[in-house]
């Protein structure tokens, strides 16, 4: 899954070197903590969190394919 986000963040970003992605993971719940450089957190969230909200709905559709749980924390 942490290659999934970084596949999709990296190209959307400046500095992809910056991109970090960290997991917490449980039970039936898996938490990631994507981390970029600040001044490409604006081109990860968009407008109205349009691009936020899209990297969310496939992260969690690739989640549920595997019966987990995913959040997804963006700084």
């Amino acid at each position: 899954m942490k290659s999934l986000i970084e596949t999709i963040v990296k190209p959307l970003v400046d500095f992809p070197e910056d991109v970090t992605i960290t997991e917490t993971s449980t039970n039936a719940e898996v938490k990631y903590h994507l981390t970029v450089h600040p001044d490409d957190v604006g081109k990860v969230i968009g407008k109205q969190g349009r691009v936020a909200k899209a990297i969310r709905t496939v992260v969690y559709a690739a989640g549920h394919q595997q019966g987990k749980r995913i959040y997804l924390d963006i700084q």
